[in-house]
């Protein structure tokens, strides 16, 4: 049966399965991963035997439907089948009878990148329990296998344009990306949107991060890097301009009395903003630690419905892929999300002295039903400061 995927989620698109109808499944053995609007869910076998598929791939599902089914009379021959290929690999390594697509390790998640790139699961270094191959280990294999192509480029005869390309493409659109277009869109149009920016000299940020760096990654086993420090400045603006930590409803305001930062985060289907709980609570450390998880889950797809929901406030930071400015789109209930960018080295007027600076721009996009351009100047300037001389939010000034 679908299993239940939150309860802001009623429907998802079945994935390709694993096996096909009349093979033999073992128990918990994964066949299919469901699509929904905010992450995969893996359905496994919840008993050996001989599978039927009642849900084809590509079709809508919805929770507690079923999907397909598993005869018990298979369930005998379940254990000589999941034992024979075993058998098989001692006896000879090199049978062309095992086949790599036919792995009962692989997840959907893995399956699905280690198809698309032409990658055999046993040349793979397998890092998860008991030996399974993880999504991360496919993508590292991607990555290791990528230069040899390149090298041999040379040597062989430049390609024409497109050649083998048809000319348009019709690709129909993810859930998620149906869902990241829907909710922009819907943001364009319910809130009051409007930008305004400003800019921070990292020039103490930086130098206080090259200083404590490598101490601080032997103390705590995380990198310093600028994310924590602008999530502590984000927070202290929050505590003292509530409003851009509200959101509407109806006719009401609700202030949020707790810090849960959004974090956008790019991935390869596309943009998701998994949230990091109680950000006001957490050291330096602790925010690094937190948002590196965050990121390595999104990447991996791995994110939890809970991780994604709740936000009070995002951050969204195009500067890693080199935006000098930007007008970021809020995330909506929220009524505030700060864009970070790219820092530049720029002649700054310091003291009467043209001095060259690391500069970045900041933008804060707001909901100006709820906040008002003072607030939002406020905010973002008390940012700034925060940033410049980060002594302030250890004394609390």
């Amino acid at each position: 049966m679908t299993p239940t995927m939150g309860e802001s989620v009623a429907e998802g698109t079945m994935g390709t399965w694993l096996k096909k109808s009349g093979d033999t499944v073992a128990k918990d053995e994964m066949l299919v991963e469901i699509e929904t609007d905010k992450v995969a869910v893996e359905v496994s076998a919840p008993a050996a035997g001989v599978l039927t598929i009642v849900a084809e791939a590509g079709s809508t599902v919805t929770p507690g439907q079923q999907i397909g089914s598993i005869a018990a009379s298979g369930a005998a021959a379940a254990a000589p089948a999941a034992a024979a290929p075993a058998s098989g690999a001692s006896a000879n390594a090199g049978s062309a009878q095992i086949k790599s697509g036919e792995d009962p390790h692989l997840s959907p998640a893995v399956q699905r990148v280690v198809t698309e790139n032409n990658l055999d699961p046993k040349t793979l270094a397998a890092t998860g329990p008991k030996g399974n191959i993880t999504k991360a280990d496919a993508i590292a294999a991607i990555g290791a296998a990528a230069p040899a192509p390149a090298a041999a480029a040379p040597a062989a005869a430049p390609a024409a344009p497109r050649a083998d390309q048809p000319r348009e493409e019709r690709v129909k659109m993810t859930r998620l990306r149906q869902t990241i277009a829907r909710r922009l869109k819907e943001s364009q149009n319910t809130a009051a949107q409007l930008t305004t920016f400003n800019e921070v000299d990292m020039t103490n940020v930086m130098e206080l991060r090259t200083r404590y760096k490598e101490v601080f990654e032997k103390r705590h086993g995380v990198k310093l890097g600028f994310m924590s420090f602008f999530t502590k400045a984000i927070v202290q603006a929050l505590r003292e301009i509530p409003a851009v930590n509200a959101e509407i409803d109806g006719t009401d305001i609700i202030y949020k009395n707790h810090y849960d930062i959004g974090v956008a985060v790019g991935t390869e289907k596309g943009l998701v903003v998994p949230v990091l709980r109680d950000a006001d609570a957490l050291s330096l450390a602790g925010i690094e630690k937190g948002i590196a998880a965050l990121g390595k889950a999104a990447r991996d797809g791995d994110l939890t419905l809970d991780q994604l929901q709740g936000g009070t406030f995002t951050i969204t930071n195009g500067g890693t892929y080199g935006s000098l400015m930007s007008t970021p789109i809020l995330n909506a209930p929220q009524s505030g999300i700060l864009g970070m960018h790219n820092i530049v080295q720029r002649p700054m007027a310091v003291n009467g002295e043209v001095l060259i600076r690391p500069m970045m721009y900041l933008a804060l996009s707001y909901d100006h039903r709820i906040v008002d351009g003072k607030e939002a100047v406020t905010f973002l300037v008390r940012v700034k400061e925060l940033l410049e001389d980060p002594a302030r939010a250890l004394l609390d000034l």
